[in-house]
């Protein structure tokens, strides 16, 4: 079946007679019952393993669904990507995970799918295409349009399935996914498997508009199929897999039955008795069985079939429940991957370079050397960046350098998506202060992939962000909100001061296995510091010494530590040696070379541009007082912003910030203490 753009194909969603599409020879029919069954069987003893206390946190089956996961995966190939979501055990079933992982997983056990890891919710093979099912509703679909990216620039033929249930349609993952998925024409098929509650709200109650309006004003195919016919199921997958390969997205909505609760343990009490016992009238297992039987498939055949499944259930169920637990010493382990070692190569000699001309260099250089490589961002390409930092990227990397929507989620999806689909994308958030409209794809996904899939996943990501007060841009374009990504595991943050170290830790941080950000100071775009050699690179976690002193070490990052080291520089004519340290990376922070520099000048103060509560002064005097404590000879002190919004009029963003004044009084009084 072919669907032109824009066009809405409805396949019948009522089937009173049970006939159903040829869906391949009998053998073929007949394998797919018993996969049909064992999705079946798979969900019966979960649920009731929740039920007797044998399984921790939330579960939330799909029984009832079986159908639609099957069919959906049937036409996939093993290097098509699928991304699933709180209900996602049938998905991954269907795309070929091993059912004894999948259980030992939920009862949290060592051979668990993801180590015990991730449970229910977060179960994730890339190995064989699965991107992950997802406690987050909607998260999963621009994961999807990212690994569609990855796919089409390194014409691997993949397409990407991304399924979500019918309340993920009123999210905004959803809008910017298929508008983005549709501006560049990905292989991607969102796939809704509409059971008619979105957890306990009827679907009605929800939505003022059809997914099949929705779809058409995105210029999107619909496709609607009965989700309880699994050979219904797989025909229309088929023919929407070919035509996503060929032509871009598509949406598919599956019309399926919840025969359960939205959680295991939901009494239902919302819900429709009527609507209720017509979902247990289209059991698909009952579907496809009466098919088999009208095509001539003996019922001794079919009950083998059934309890083969049962059978084998059990066996996995038992196997997993023997299985141990993890170790409870590898707790922390998979937050992050190992950096691979680099080395700072150094500068060129007499040659002076703007911080804005090291990026730029360090993206061109990172696109050449990285073929799989590609960089997306608002305004990015042809415009070059509203700081001009990418200016002639486009013109030389071509379709690799990418503009995006006003759609910041989406565009952060795309490198949590391309980076599992083993791609390497950089993207730029125009203005840190941005980084809410698209929290999730930060704290949920990108930070934690790693950790929840036991390291299967590649998160390797490089997130462009820019801060800086000063010129009255006002509370919500002047934030320094380091502290908020450094306070989440699995996040790497770095914040360079000069051209060189621009240079080499985004060069770094691009070829990192890690997901990283990296925030540059906007009002050092324009200042000129030497020049590095191309290939230059910093190590991430180590501080530079900027100035070798003996009374007080002075630590700080960005912009301010070159107030810092000017402020040192005065007061060495009033016998003061401040020693200052630049900590380029925030997360994770050199506490060696810090506490190295403590213990030799006894005293310690923490400069930074961010407000002083809960910021990364707080962190480092924290563990300096517990590690240093002997060390001290004064109090740690901290020079930071106020703790208000940026100001708009000049003068009182002036008194908000932190000064060269308030810094050398500062450290006066520490060493006079």
């Amino acid at each position: 079946m072919q669907a032109s753009r824009g066009e809405t194909i409805v396949m019948p969603v009522e089937a009173p007679d049970v006939q159903s599409v040829s869906a391949g020879p009998l053998v073929d029919r007949l394998a797919l019952y018993e996969q049909l069954c064992t999705i079946r069987e798979f969900e019966l003893v979960v649920s009731a393993e929740y039920a007797a206390g044998r399984i921790p946190g939330f579960v939330h089956t799909a029984l009832g669904q079986e159908a639609s996961a099957l069919g959906a995966c049937t036409p996939l190939a093993a290097s098509d990507w699928i991304t699933s979501n709180h209900r996602g055990h049938a998905h991954c079933l269907a795309k070929g995970m091993s059912a004894r992982e999948m259980l030992a997983e939920l009862y949290g056990r060592a051979s668990g799918s993801v180590g015990g890891r991730g449970g229910s919710m977060h179960i994730a093979d890339p190995t064989i295409g699965i991107l992950g099912a997802n406690g987050i509703v909607g998260a999963g679909l621009p994961i999807a349009v990212g690994a569609a990216l990855a796919a089409r620039l390194g014409n691997t033929g993949a397409v990407s399935v991304a399924f979500f249930g019918d309340g993920a349609v009123a999210q905004g993952f959803f809008h910017e996914s298929i508008n983005l998925a549709a501006l560049l024409r990905l292989p991607v098929i969102f796939f809704c498997e509409n059971n008619g509650y979105a957890e306990f709200t009827a679907a009605a109650d929800g939505h003022p508009v059809t997914l099949s309006q929705r779809a058409g004003g995105y210029g999107v195919p619909y496709i609607a199929v009965d989700g309880s016919d699994l050979f219904q199921v797989i025909e229309t997958m088929t023919s929407a897999v070919t035509e996503a390969r060929s032509n871009g997205p598509l949406v598919v909505e599956a019309f399926v039955s919840r025969f359960h609760g939205h959680y295991e343990g939901d009494q239902q009490k919302y819900r429709d008795s009527q609507h209720l016992q017509e979902a247990l009238e289209r059991d698909p297992i009952i579907r496809a069985k009466t098919i088999l039987l009208n095509e001539g498939v003996s019922p001794s055949t079919l009950l083998d079939i059934e309890k083969r499944a049962a059978t084998a259930i059990a066996a996995a169920a038992e196997w997993a429940w023997n299985e141990p637990d993890p170790e409870v010493g590898g707790a922390a382990d998979y937050v992050l991957q190992l950096e691979p070692a680099v080395k700072e190569k150094g500068l060129i000699a007499g040659e002076q370079m703007k911080y804005i001309e090291a990026i730029r260099k360090a993206i061109s250089d990172g696109l050449e050397d990285a073929p799989d490589a590609f960089f997306a961002g608002i305004d990015v390409a042809k415009g070059g960046g509203v700081f001009g930092v990418s200016r002639g990227l486009w013109d030389r990397f071509g379709d690799r350098v990418i503009d995006t929507p006003i759609s910041e989620s989406a565009l952060l999806g795309l490198a949590v998506g391309g980076a599992m689909a083993g791609g390497t994308p950089l993207v730029e958030v125009m203005y840190v202060d941005f980084i809410g409209a698209a929290f999730d794809q930060i704290l949920n996904q990108a930070a934690k992939m790693h950790f929840m899939t036991a390291g299967r996943a590649k998160l390797g990501m490089t997130i462009r962000t820019q801060f800086g007060a000063g010129k009255s841009a006002g509370s919500q374009h002047s934030q320094s909100l380091e502290a908020l990504l450094a306070h989440i595991p699995g996040l790497t943050v770095v914040m360079p001061a000069t051209s060189s170290d621009a240079y080499g830790l985004l060069r770094t941080a691009m070829e990192s296995p890690n997901p990283v950000v990296f925030i540059e100071n906007r009002g050092l775009y324009g200042r000129r510091s030497p020049a590095p050699v191309r290939d230059h690179r910093v190590p991430i976690g180590r501080a530079r010494i900027v100035r070798s002193g003996t009374d007080v070490t002075v630590v700080s990052y960005s912009r301010m530590v070159l107030t810092c080291a000017e402020v040192a520089e005065e007061l060495e004519s009033e016998g003061i040696s401040v020693e200052v340290i630049d900590l380029r990376t925030i997360s994770p922070w050199d506490r060696a070379q810090v506490m190295e520099s403590v213990k030799k000048t006894s005293r310690l103060v923490i400069v930074h541009e961010a407000v002083e509560q809960f910021g990364v002064g707080a962190e480092i005097a924290a563990y300096a007082a517990r590690h240093g404590f002997w060390y001290l000879d004064a109090p740690i002190v901290r020079v930071a912003a106020k703790f208000s919004p940026a100001p708009y009029s000049p003068p009182l963003e002036r008194e908000w910030l932190p000064n060269a004044l308030e810094i050398s009084q500062t450290i006066r009084d520490t060493v006079a203490f």
